[in-house]
Protein backbone atom coordinates (compact mmCIF):
# COMPACT_ATOMS: atom_id res chain seq x y z
CA UNK A 1 0.00 0.00 0.00
CA UNK A 2 1.36 3.40 -0.99
CA UNK A 3 1.27 6.17 1.59
CA UNK A 4 -0.67 9.07 0.10
CA UNK A 5 -1.34 12.65 1.13
CA UNK A 6 -5.03 11.75 1.35
CA UNK A 7 -4.23 8.99 3.89
CA UNK A 8 -2.47 11.55 6.08
CA UNK A 9 -5.45 13.92 5.92
CA UNK A 10 -7.79 11.07 6.84
CA UNK A 11 -5.52 10.16 9.75
CA UNK A 12 -5.75 13.73 11.00
CA UNK A 13 -9.52 13.44 11.19
CA UNK A 14 -9.31 10.16 13.12
CA UNK A 15 -6.87 11.67 15.61
CA UNK A 16 -9.04 14.65 16.53
CA UNK A 17 -9.73 14.46 20.25
CA UNK A 18 -7.17 11.68 20.64
CA UNK A 19 -3.85 13.55 20.41
CA UNK A 20 -2.76 16.96 21.63
CA UNK A 21 -2.47 19.69 19.00
CA UNK A 22 1.13 20.78 19.68
CA UNK A 23 1.79 24.34 18.49
CA UNK A 24 5.11 25.65 17.17
CA UNK A 25 7.22 27.47 19.76
CA UNK A 26 9.82 30.03 18.64
CA UNK A 27 13.21 30.11 20.36
CA UNK A 28 15.31 33.28 20.36
CA UNK A 29 18.24 31.44 21.99
CA UNK A 30 18.37 28.62 19.45
CA UNK A 31 17.84 31.11 16.63
CA UNK A 32 20.83 33.18 17.75
CA UNK A 33 23.04 30.10 18.08
CA UNK A 34 22.15 28.73 14.64
CA UNK A 35 21.73 31.93 12.61
CA UNK A 36 18.21 30.88 11.60
CA UNK A 37 14.67 31.40 12.89
CA UNK A 38 14.15 28.25 14.94
CA UNK A 39 10.75 26.90 15.90
CA UNK A 40 10.19 23.83 18.06
CA UNK A 41 7.42 21.32 17.40
CA UNK A 42 7.09 20.02 21.01
CA UNK A 43 5.90 16.47 20.45
CA UNK A 44 7.58 15.54 23.73
CA UNK A 45 4.50 17.16 25.30
CA UNK A 46 2.23 14.79 23.35
CA UNK A 47 0.18 12.12 25.11
CA UNK A 48 2.55 9.31 26.23
CA UNK A 49 5.43 11.78 25.90
CA UNK A 50 6.07 11.31 22.17
CA UNK A 51 4.53 11.48 18.70
CA UNK A 52 4.06 7.70 18.53
CA UNK A 53 0.43 7.73 19.65
CA UNK A 54 -0.43 9.26 16.28
CA UNK A 55 0.66 6.29 14.21
CA UNK A 56 -0.38 3.63 16.71
CA UNK A 57 -3.95 4.90 17.01
CA UNK A 58 -4.26 5.32 13.25
CA UNK A 59 -3.04 1.76 12.70
CA UNK A 60 -5.42 0.14 15.20
CA UNK A 61 -8.30 2.15 13.76
CA UNK A 62 -7.66 0.40 10.43
CA UNK A 63 -8.09 -3.08 11.98
CA UNK A 64 -11.28 -5.06 11.60
CA UNK A 65 -12.96 -7.00 14.40
CA UNK A 66 -10.99 -10.19 13.66
CA UNK A 67 -7.65 -8.37 13.77
CA UNK A 68 -8.50 -6.91 17.17
CA UNK A 69 -9.87 -10.18 18.60
CA UNK A 70 -6.71 -11.51 20.29
CA UNK A 71 -5.07 -8.16 20.87
CA UNK A 72 -2.03 -6.47 19.38
CA UNK A 73 1.72 -6.83 19.78
CA UNK A 74 4.62 -4.47 19.04
CA UNK A 75 8.37 -4.17 19.46
CA UNK A 76 9.69 -0.90 20.80
CA UNK A 77 12.49 0.86 22.64
CA UNK A 78 9.84 2.69 24.61
CA UNK A 79 7.86 5.39 22.84
CA UNK A 80 6.06 3.23 20.30
CA UNK A 81 5.32 0.88 23.19
CA UNK A 82 3.46 3.57 25.10
CA UNK A 83 1.64 4.72 21.97
CA UNK A 84 0.44 1.19 21.22
CA UNK A 85 -0.54 0.55 24.84
CA UNK A 86 -2.61 3.74 25.08
CA UNK A 87 -4.18 3.32 21.65
CA UNK A 88 -5.12 -0.30 22.41
CA UNK A 89 -6.72 0.72 25.70
CA UNK A 90 -8.83 3.30 23.91
CA UNK A 91 -10.15 0.56 21.62
CA UNK A 92 -10.67 -1.79 24.57
CA UNK A 93 -8.23 -4.46 23.37
CA UNK A 94 -5.18 -6.08 24.97
CA UNK A 95 -1.60 -5.19 24.05
CA UNK A 96 1.79 -6.86 24.39
CA UNK A 97 5.06 -5.02 23.89
CA UNK A 98 8.52 -6.56 23.53
CA UNK A 99 11.21 -4.12 24.63
CA UNK A 100 15.04 -4.37 24.60
CA UNK A 101 16.44 -5.20 28.03
CA UNK A 102 18.37 -1.87 28.33
CA UNK A 103 15.15 0.16 27.85
CA UNK A 104 15.01 2.92 30.50
CA UNK A 105 12.90 1.92 33.49
CA UNK A 106 10.74 5.03 33.08
CA UNK A 107 9.58 3.83 29.65
CA UNK A 108 8.93 0.27 30.84
CA UNK A 109 6.92 1.47 33.83
CA UNK A 110 4.92 3.96 31.79
CA UNK A 111 4.03 1.29 29.21
CA UNK A 112 2.82 -1.04 31.96
CA UNK A 113 0.73 1.76 33.38
CA UNK A 114 -1.03 2.14 30.02
CA UNK A 115 -2.12 -1.50 30.35
CA UNK A 116 0.40 -3.42 28.23
CA UNK A 117 1.99 -6.76 28.99
CA UNK A 118 5.77 -6.24 28.87
CA UNK A 119 8.35 -8.72 27.59
CA UNK A 120 12.02 -7.72 27.86
CA UNK A 121 14.21 -9.35 25.23
CA UNK A 122 17.57 -8.67 23.57
CA UNK A 123 19.82 -5.64 23.46
CA UNK A 124 18.47 -3.61 20.52
CA UNK A 125 15.14 -2.82 18.90
CA UNK A 126 15.93 -5.36 16.20
CA UNK A 127 16.30 -8.14 18.81
CA UNK A 128 12.96 -7.20 20.35
CA UNK A 129 11.38 -7.10 16.90
CA UNK A 130 12.36 -10.69 16.12
CA UNK A 131 10.92 -11.93 19.42
CA UNK A 132 7.70 -9.97 18.85
CA UNK A 133 7.23 -11.57 15.43
CA UNK A 134 7.64 -15.02 17.02
CA UNK A 135 5.04 -14.23 19.66
CA UNK A 136 2.67 -12.89 17.01
CA UNK A 137 2.65 -16.31 15.33
CA UNK A 138 2.46 -18.25 18.59
CA UNK A 139 -0.46 -16.28 20.07
CA UNK A 140 -2.36 -15.07 17.00
CA UNK A 141 -1.79 -11.39 17.79
CA UNK A 142 -1.94 -8.51 15.30
CA UNK A 143 1.45 -6.91 14.79
CA UNK A 144 1.93 -3.14 14.86
CA UNK A 145 5.24 -2.17 13.31
CA UNK A 146 7.02 0.83 14.81
CA UNK A 147 7.71 2.48 11.46
CA UNK A 148 7.49 0.27 8.37
CA UNK A 149 3.72 0.46 7.89
CA UNK A 150 1.60 2.80 5.73
CA UNK A 151 -0.93 3.54 8.49
CA UNK A 152 1.83 4.25 11.02
CA UNK A 153 3.55 6.58 8.54
CA UNK A 154 0.27 8.35 7.73
CA UNK A 155 -0.40 8.92 11.41
CA UNK A 156 3.04 10.43 11.96
CA UNK A 157 2.56 12.54 8.84
CA UNK A 158 -0.15 14.54 10.61
CA UNK A 159 2.72 16.40 12.28
CA UNK A 160 3.63 17.80 8.86
CA UNK A 161 0.07 19.02 8.30
CA UNK A 162 0.10 20.81 11.65
CA UNK A 163 3.42 22.49 10.94
CA UNK A 164 2.06 24.05 7.76
CA UNK A 165 -1.16 25.06 9.48
CA UNK A 166 0.97 27.09 11.89
CA UNK A 167 3.62 28.32 9.42
CA UNK A 168 2.86 28.26 5.71
CA UNK A 169 6.28 29.66 4.75
CA UNK A 170 8.53 27.22 6.63
CA UNK A 171 11.82 26.70 4.78
CA UNK A 172 13.05 23.47 6.38
CA UNK A 173 11.89 20.77 8.77
CA UNK A 174 14.49 18.82 10.73
CA UNK A 175 13.43 15.35 11.85
CA UNK A 176 15.21 12.58 13.81
CA UNK A 177 15.49 9.26 11.99
CA UNK A 178 15.38 5.81 13.56
CA UNK A 179 13.50 3.46 11.29
CA UNK A 180 12.18 6.39 9.26
CA UNK A 181 8.47 6.45 10.11
CA UNK A 182 8.09 10.04 11.25
CA UNK A 183 10.32 11.58 8.60
CA UNK A 184 8.50 9.60 5.89
CA UNK A 185 5.10 10.85 6.97
CA UNK A 186 6.25 14.43 7.52
CA UNK A 187 8.05 14.46 4.17
CA UNK A 188 5.02 13.25 2.21
CA UNK A 189 2.76 15.80 3.90
CA UNK A 190 5.22 18.68 3.56
CA UNK A 191 6.26 18.05 -0.03
CA UNK A 192 2.65 17.77 -1.15
CA UNK A 193 1.93 21.17 0.37
CA UNK A 194 5.19 22.85 -0.71
CA UNK A 195 7.62 20.84 -2.87
CA UNK A 196 10.37 23.41 -2.17
CA UNK A 197 10.48 22.87 1.59
CA UNK A 198 13.67 21.13 2.74
CA UNK A 199 13.26 17.90 4.72
CA UNK A 200 16.41 17.10 6.65
CA UNK A 201 16.88 13.91 8.63
CA UNK A 202 19.19 13.45 11.60
CA UNK A 203 20.69 10.19 12.81
CA UNK A 204 22.99 9.43 15.72
CA UNK A 205 26.50 8.44 14.63
CA UNK A 206 26.30 4.96 16.16
CA UNK A 207 23.08 4.14 14.28
CA UNK A 208 23.27 5.86 10.88
CA UNK A 209 21.64 3.00 8.98
CA UNK A 210 19.32 5.18 6.87
CA UNK A 211 22.12 7.50 5.72
CA UNK A 212 24.32 4.54 4.79
CA UNK A 213 21.42 2.87 3.02
CA UNK A 214 20.63 5.96 0.95
CA UNK A 215 24.30 6.34 0.01
CA UNK A 216 24.52 2.67 -0.98
CA UNK A 217 21.20 2.65 -2.84
CA UNK A 218 20.06 -0.38 -0.84
CA UNK A 219 19.11 -1.18 2.74
CA UNK A 220 22.15 -1.49 5.01
CA UNK A 221 22.23 -2.97 8.51
CA UNK A 222 24.63 -1.34 10.97
CA UNK A 223 26.40 -3.00 13.88
CA UNK A 224 25.01 -2.95 17.41
CA UNK A 225 26.28 0.01 19.45
CA UNK A 226 25.34 2.02 22.50
CA UNK A 227 23.68 5.44 22.42
CA UNK A 228 21.76 7.82 24.66
CA UNK A 229 19.34 8.22 21.76
CA UNK A 230 17.65 4.85 22.30
CA UNK A 231 14.51 5.96 20.46
CA UNK A 232 16.38 6.07 17.14
CA UNK A 233 18.72 3.12 17.78
CA UNK A 234 17.57 1.11 14.75
CA UNK A 235 20.06 -1.08 12.89
CA UNK A 236 17.96 -1.63 9.76
CA UNK A 237 15.61 0.91 8.08
CA UNK A 238 12.21 -0.19 6.86
CA UNK A 239 11.68 -1.11 3.20
CA UNK A 240 8.74 1.28 2.89
CA UNK A 241 10.48 4.12 4.73
CA UNK A 242 13.67 3.60 2.72
CA UNK A 243 11.77 4.17 -0.52
CA UNK A 244 10.00 7.27 0.83
CA UNK A 245 13.16 8.79 2.28
CA UNK A 246 14.98 8.14 -1.01
CA UNK A 247 12.27 10.05 -2.86
CA UNK A 248 11.40 12.93 -0.54
CA UNK A 249 14.19 13.65 1.97
CA UNK A 250 16.74 16.25 0.89
CA UNK A 251 19.59 15.44 3.27
CA UNK A 252 20.56 13.29 6.24
CA UNK A 253 23.04 14.53 8.84
CA UNK A 254 24.73 12.68 11.68
CA UNK A 255 25.27 13.90 15.25
CA UNK A 256 27.45 12.54 18.07
CA UNK A 257 26.56 11.48 21.59
CA UNK A 258 28.13 14.65 23.03
CA UNK A 259 26.19 16.85 20.62
CA UNK A 260 22.92 15.21 21.61
CA UNK A 261 23.77 15.54 25.31
CA UNK A 262 24.50 19.23 24.75
CA UNK A 263 21.13 19.68 23.02
CA UNK A 264 19.33 17.94 25.90
CA UNK A 265 21.01 20.32 28.34
CA UNK A 266 20.13 23.37 26.22
CA UNK A 267 16.51 22.27 26.01
CA UNK A 268 16.46 21.96 29.78
CA UNK A 269 18.18 25.25 30.55
CA UNK A 270 16.89 27.54 27.82
CA UNK A 271 13.48 26.14 26.85
CA UNK A 272 12.62 24.45 30.18
CA UNK A 273 11.87 21.27 28.21
CA UNK A 274 12.86 17.74 29.22
CA UNK A 275 13.65 16.04 25.91
CA UNK A 276 15.10 12.57 25.42
CA UNK A 277 18.16 11.77 23.30
CA UNK A 278 16.28 10.83 20.14
CA UNK A 279 14.04 13.86 20.50
CA UNK A 280 17.01 16.21 20.85
CA UNK A 281 18.83 14.95 17.75
CA UNK A 282 17.22 17.50 15.41
CA UNK A 283 18.19 20.44 17.63
CA UNK A 284 21.70 19.00 18.00
CA UNK A 285 22.15 19.10 14.23
CA UNK A 286 20.98 22.72 14.07
CA UNK A 287 23.01 24.20 16.94
CA UNK A 288 26.16 22.33 15.92
CA UNK A 289 25.90 23.73 12.39
CA UNK A 290 25.45 20.37 10.65
CA UNK A 291 22.81 21.98 8.43
CA UNK A 292 24.00 24.38 5.77
CA UNK A 293 21.24 26.99 6.07
CA UNK A 294 21.31 30.61 7.21
CA UNK A 295 18.49 33.07 7.83
CA UNK A 296 15.79 30.46 7.19
CA UNK A 297 12.64 29.48 9.07
CA UNK A 298 13.43 26.04 10.45
CA UNK A 299 11.20 23.72 12.45
CA UNK A 300 12.93 21.17 14.67
CA UNK A 301 10.75 18.35 15.94
CA UNK A 302 11.32 17.39 19.58
CA UNK A 303 9.96 13.89 19.11
CA UNK A 304 9.92 12.61 22.69
CA UNK A 305 10.53 13.38 26.33
CA UNK A 306 10.67 9.95 27.95
CA UNK A 307 14.17 10.09 29.38
CA UNK A 308 15.48 8.30 32.46
CA UNK A 309 16.04 10.74 35.32
CA UNK A 310 19.42 9.18 36.15
CA UNK A 311 20.55 9.89 32.59
CA UNK A 312 19.34 13.48 32.90
CA UNK A 313 21.44 13.85 36.05
CA UNK A 314 24.53 12.48 34.30
CA UNK A 315 24.02 14.75 31.30
CA UNK A 316 23.66 17.79 33.53
CA UNK A 317 26.83 16.93 35.44
CA UNK A 318 28.78 16.26 32.26
CA UNK A 319 27.49 19.48 30.69
CA UNK A 320 28.48 21.52 33.74
CA UNK A 321 31.98 20.04 33.70
CA UNK A 322 32.39 20.58 29.96
CA UNK A 323 31.34 24.23 30.21
CA UNK A 324 33.65 24.86 33.16
CA UNK A 325 30.79 25.44 35.59
CA UNK A 326 31.66 22.43 37.71
CA UNK A 327 35.30 21.71 38.51
CA UNK A 328 37.12 19.08 40.52
CA UNK A 329 40.24 20.52 42.10
CA UNK A 330 42.87 18.66 44.13
CA UNK A 331 45.72 20.19 46.08
CA UNK A 332 48.23 19.31 48.82
CA UNK A 333 48.19 21.26 52.08
CA UNK A 334 50.31 21.12 55.17
CA UNK A 335 48.32 19.30 57.81
CA UNK A 336 48.28 22.23 60.20
CA UNK A 337 45.50 24.35 61.72
CA UNK A 338 44.40 27.21 59.47
CA UNK A 339 45.75 25.81 56.19
CA UNK A 340 42.39 24.68 54.86
CA UNK A 341 40.68 27.83 56.14
CA UNK A 342 43.21 29.99 54.27
CA UNK A 343 42.46 28.27 50.95
CA UNK A 344 38.70 28.48 51.51
CA UNK A 345 39.10 32.21 52.16
CA UNK A 346 40.79 32.63 48.75
CA UNK A 347 37.96 30.72 47.07
CA UNK A 348 35.41 32.91 48.83
CA UNK A 349 37.12 36.03 47.49
CA UNK A 350 36.98 34.53 43.98
CA UNK A 351 33.18 34.00 44.34
CA UNK A 352 33.47 30.22 44.12
CA UNK A 353 30.90 27.92 45.67
CA UNK A 354 32.25 24.74 47.27
CA UNK A 355 29.91 21.81 46.54
CA UNK A 356 31.92 19.21 48.45
CA UNK A 357 35.31 18.91 50.13
CA UNK A 358 37.29 15.86 51.28
CA UNK A 359 40.35 16.28 53.53
CA UNK A 360 42.54 13.15 53.44
CA UNK A 361 45.78 12.79 55.43
CA UNK A 362 46.02 8.97 55.15
CA UNK A 363 46.25 8.64 51.38
CA UNK A 364 49.11 6.47 50.18
CA UNK A 365 52.02 8.45 48.78
CA UNK A 366 51.50 11.57 50.87
CA UNK A 367 54.44 12.96 52.79
CA UNK A 368 54.12 12.87 56.55
CA UNK A 369 52.54 16.14 57.64
CA UNK A 370 50.70 16.67 54.35
CA UNK A 371 47.01 16.24 53.45
CA UNK A 372 45.26 15.98 50.13
CA UNK A 373 42.19 18.17 49.66
CA UNK A 374 39.72 17.15 46.94
CA UNK A 375 37.01 19.72 46.16
CA UNK A 376 34.08 20.01 43.79
CA UNK A 377 33.60 23.68 42.92
CA UNK A 378 30.91 25.66 41.13
CA UNK A 379 32.41 28.30 38.84
CA UNK A 380 30.87 30.63 36.25
CA UNK A 381 32.64 29.29 33.18
CA UNK A 382 35.97 27.93 31.91
CA UNK A 383 37.65 31.32 32.23
CA UNK A 384 36.58 31.63 35.86
CA UNK A 385 37.72 28.05 36.60
CA UNK A 386 41.13 28.76 35.08
CA UNK A 387 41.46 31.96 37.11
CA UNK A 388 40.79 30.00 40.31
CA UNK A 389 43.60 27.56 39.51
CA UNK A 390 46.03 30.34 38.56
CA UNK A 391 45.36 32.35 41.73
CA UNK A 392 45.85 29.29 43.93
CA UNK A 393 49.13 28.52 42.17
CA UNK A 394 50.28 32.12 42.67
CA UNK A 395 49.50 31.74 46.39
CA UNK A 396 51.78 28.70 46.54
CA UNK A 397 49.22 25.89 46.38
CA UNK A 398 50.14 22.80 44.38
CA UNK A 399 47.32 21.82 42.02
CA UNK A 400 47.10 18.13 41.17
CA UNK A 401 45.74 17.48 37.68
Amino acid sequence: MEVTFQMIKEAQEKLKGIVHRTDLVSSRTFSEISGNDIYIKPEHLQKTGSFKIRGAYNKISSFGEQERKYGVIAASAGNHAQGVALAASKFGISSTVVMPEPTPLAKVTATKNYGARIVLHGITYDDAFERAKQMQQEEGLSFIHAFNDPHIIAGQGTIGLEIFEDMHDVDAIVVPIGGGGIISGVAIAAKNINPKVKIIGVEVKNFDSMRRSIEAGKIITTDTASTIADGIAVKTPGSITFDIVSKYVDDIEVVTEDEIAHAILLYLERAKYIVEGAGAASLAAVIHKKINLQGKKIVVIATGGNIDTNLVSMIIDKGLVKSGRKVELKTILQDKPGQLRGMISILEQLKVNIVSIVHNREKEGLELGDAEVDMILETRDREHAMKVQNVLKEKGYKIIV
